[in-house]
């Protein structure tokens, strides 16, 4: 184990149930958007799914689509924490993918800022301070989250770059588990 790696609990991340622009596929940042009726029937499933599991530390992004999330899944009192919100898509807020490559070409949140948004080193200083105050933690903590940031935490959680979340599919109202195996930090569950 790297002397920077300390072994603790688990990290659940839940990704926030679906929006009408999570459906329609349109980046959403700090627009603080309301779930849907099917957003709201999947995260209160979500509540038997966690009921048998303690946890040590819940925290919530401060966006309603995801406090609302944690509290149809019965955490209606985790702790907001700034640094788990969307990565900041600036100008590009509100706008498909092929809308933004219009402009921008081979655009991609990972691999490019958006103007006025966050680069992924930006996005990476925030959520290492999430991954240093998780492991703090000696049990299970609980995140509620967005899917850009949630699986750019995924990525630094594991020690990889930011850019690597893009290999991680993440669904609305699932339940993802970082976890350890043996000494290394790794994926449990994932998009479940």
């Amino acid at each position: 184990m790297s002397p920077s790696v300390i072994q603790t609990g688990d990290l659940w991340i839940v990704r926030h149930g679906e929006t009408e622009w999570s459906r329609s596929g349109r980046h959403t940042s700090r627009t603080d958007l309301p779930l849907t009726q099917a957003g709201e029937q999947a995260a209160t499933a979500l509540a038997d799914r966690l009921a048998a599991t303690r946890f040590d530390l819940i925290l919530t992004s401060p966006m309603q689509r995801a406090r609302r999330t944690a509290e149809l899944a019965g955490f209606g009192d985790a702790e907001v924490d700034k640094d788990l919100m969307e990565w900041d898509y600036g100008e590009y807020e509100g706008l498909t993918t092929p809308q933004i490559r219009e402009y921008a070409p081979g655009w991609t949140v990972w691999s490019q800022a958006s103007p006025g948004g966050e680069s992924a080193a930006e996005v990476a200083v925030r959520l290492d301070r999430v991954v240093a105050r998780t492991r703090a933690v000696e049990g299970r903590v609980l995140a509620f989250g967005h899917g850009h940031a949630s699986r750019a935490l995924a990525a630094r959680w594991l020690g990889l770059d930011v850019a690597e979340g893009r290999l991680l599919r993440l669904d609305p109202a699932t339940i993802s588990v970082l976890g350890w195996e043996h000494e290394s930090p790794a994926v449990a569950r994932w998009n479940a």
